[in-house]
C-alpha cells in the first residue's frame, strides 16, 4: 500500500507542501512562496513560577505569521506535545483561513508546553497571568496588534484571566476587552463563540448537502439526515457539531473516538449523554449498552458515511489512509490529515472538506466578537425594537386584509426581533456559505480537490491584498 514505509511529513511540512501544491500553476514572481509560507515573527518564552513549593520553569510561543491585516488572530493553545513548529503551522493556518473566508485579520498562534490536567484552578491562573505578562509587554498581545482565542487545553477562564492581565497592565486602553477573544459574556463575550467552531462546521456541512454535484462526487446523495457520522474527539468542537448534527439534523452519530477508547453503535450514539459521562468519568470506557473499541484509532478505518476528525494534527497519515472507508471527511480539528495521506484519500475518491475552510467558524464569530467590544455595543440593540414594531404593523396589516387573527407560529415568527445570537448565528452562515460557494467556483473546470481550491483562493487574496501593493 502506498504510504506503508515512507514516514509522514509533520505538520509543518505538510502545511508547507499544501501551498506549493496551491501554488502550482499561478503566475506569481519568484520568492513569492515563501513570502506566503514564512512566518513574520516568533516569540518564545520562558518563565518561573513557584508552584507547590519548588521553582517550575514554562516555555511558550506565540508565532505571528502574517501581518498583511491588523490584529494578528489565532488561539492558544496549552498542549505538553505544543512547540514551535506547531505554533507556526498553526499560525500559518490561521492567516489562510482568516483570507479564505473573508475575516480582516492577520495570523497567529502559541500556547504553553503544559498538561493543564496536572494542576488546580489557582495554579493554571497565575501560570496564564504570567504568560499574558510576557507576551503583552514583548508586543504579542493588543486589541491592535495581536488578540488570542481559546484552543486545545484553554477557554473562556483562561481568556478572562488574559484580558485581566492586559487590563491591570494597560489601564488606560479602553478597548482593552478587544485584546482576546472567547471570553465569558460577563466578561465582553458574545452568544455563539463558544459552539462557534462546531456551529460553523454544521453549516459548511448544509451547503456541501445543497450541492448535487459535490453529492454525486462523494457517492453520497439524499440529506444530513439519516447519515452515519464518526467523531474523532469529542471536546468542544467535536461534542457541539455531534449534537447539532444529531438533534437538528437528524444525523446518527455511530462512533465517538476519544484518547481511551472508541464508542460504536449502529443505531446511533447519544452525544449530550456521552458528554456528560465523559465529565463524571474523564473517558469514554464504561458507557453502558454500546459496544467499547480499544484502540479507538481503530474507528477511524470503520465504515461510515462522514468522518469528522476533532481533535489534534496528523491522526489520518499515510499508513492508515488506504483503510479509510469514509466517503466524505470533515477536518475539524487543525491538520488532521497529513500531506502524503491527502494525496492517497484523493486517489481513493474520498471528498475532504479541508481544516482552512471546515473550522473558520471560531474565527468568524471572534470577528464578531473583536467588532462589538471596539464598537462597544451588543449587535441588534439598535434595531431589535424598530423590527419588532415593523413586525407589529405586518401582522396588523394581514389581520385587517384578511378579516381573520393570524395564527400564534406567525405572529411570533413575524413579531419577534433578531437577538445578538440570531446575527451571529446569521453571519457564520452567510460566511460558511458563501466560502463554500467560492471554493466549488474556483474547481469548476479544473481538476484539483476542496483543499487546493481553498488555499488557492486564500493564497491570491493575500498576495492582491498585500505583497502586491509593496511591489513584490
Amino acid at each position: 500500500m502506498p504510504g506503508d514505509s515512507a514516514p509522514s511529513p509533520n505538520f509543518l511540512q505538510s502545511v508547507a507542501l499544501m501551498v506549493d501544491k496551491a501554488l502550482e500553476g499561478l503566475d506569481l514572481p519568484p520568492g513569492v512562496d515563501r513570502a506566503l509560507k514564512s512566518c513574520n515573527a516568533i516569540l518564545q518564552v520562558s518563565f518561573p513560577l513557584k508552584i507547590r513549593g519548588e521553582i517550575r520553569e514554562f516555555t511558550g510561543w506565540r508565532a505571528v505569521h502574517s501581518t498583511h491585516r491588523l490584529p494578528a488572530k489565532g488561539g492558544l493553545r496549552y498542549s505538553p506535545t505544543l512547540d514551535q513548529e506547531t505554533a507556526e503551522a498553526l499560525a500559518a493556518l490561521m492567516t489562510y483561513k482568516c483570507a479564505l473566508v473573508d475575516v480582516p485579520f492577520g495570523g497567529s498562534k502559541g500556547g504553553l508546553s503544559i498538561d493543564p490536567g496536572q494542576y488546580d484552578r489557582d495554579e493554571m491562573e497565575r501560570i496564564t497571568r504570567r504568560f499574558a505578562q510576557e507576551l503583552a509587554r514583548k508586543g504579542f498581545l493588543s486589541p491592535a496588534t495581536n488578540v488570542p482565542a481559546p484552543d486545545v487545553g484553554t477557554g473562556q477562564r483562561e481568556m478572562a484571566w488574559i484580558m485581566d492581565a492586559y487590563k491591570n497592565l494597560y489601564p488606560e486602553d479602553l478597548n482593552f476587552a478587544a485584546c482576546v477573544t472567547g471570553k465569558p459574556l460577563h466578561f465582553g463575550g458574545i452568544r455563539g463563540r463558544l459552539e462557534a467552531t462546531g456551529r460553523g462546521i454544521q453549516f459548511a456541512l448544509r451547503e456541501f448537502f445543497r450541492h448535487p454535484s459535490a453529492l454525486r462526487e462523494a457517492g453520497l446523495s439524499g440529506a444530513l439526515e439519516g447519515k452515519r457520522v464518526i467523531i474523532q474527539g469529542l471536546g468542544n468542537v467535536g461534542y457541539h457539531l455531534g449534537k447539532f448534527l444529531q438533534e437538528e439534523d437528524g444525523a446518527l452519530i455511530i462512533g465517538i473516538i476519544e484518547q481511551d477508547g472508541a464508542l460504536v453503535s449502529e443505531a446511533g450514539l447519544p452525544v449530550e449523554d456521552v458528554r456528560q459521562f465523559m465529565t463524571k468519568t474523564g473517558g469514554v470506557q464504561g458507557f453502558p449498552g454500546v459496544e467499547f473499541v480499544e484502540p479507538g484509532s481503530i474507528v477511524l478505518e470503520h465504515e461510515c458515511d462522514i468522518l469528522v476528525p476533532a481533535a489534534l494534527e496528523g491522526v489520518i497519515h499515510g499508513n492508515n489512509a488506504p483503510r479509510i472507508k469514509a466517503r466524505l471527511i470533515a477536518e475539524a480539528a487543525n491538520g488532521p490529515i497529513t500531506f502524503d495521506a491527502d494525496q492517497i484519500l484523493r486517489e481513493m475518491g474520498v471528498s475532504v472538506l479541508p481544516d482552512v475552510y471546515m473550522n473558520a467558524g471560531g474565527v468568524v464569530v471572534s470577528y464578531f466578537e473583536w467588532i462589538r467590544n471596539l464598537s462597544h455595543i451588543r449587535l441588534g440593540r439598535l434595531q431589535r425594537r424598530f423590527d419588532e414594531l415593523r413586525g407589529q404593523h405586518i401582522v396588523s396589516a394581514l389581520e385587517l386584509l384578511t378579516g381573520e387573527q393570524v395564527p400564534d407560529w406567525m405572529h411570533s415568527a413575524l413579531v419577534r426581533g433578531a437577538r445578538e445570537v440570531d446575527l451571529v448565528h446569521s453571519g457564520l452562515d452567510d460566511t460558511m456559505r458563501t466560502a463554500f460557494q467560492d471554493i466549488m467556483e474556483a474547481r469548476d473546470g479544473e481538476i484539483y480537490d476542496y483543499r487546493t481550491a481553498a488555499y488557492r483562493i486564500a493564497l491570491q487574496k493575500i498576495y492582491q491584498g498585500s505583497l502586491e501593493l509593496t511591489g513584490v
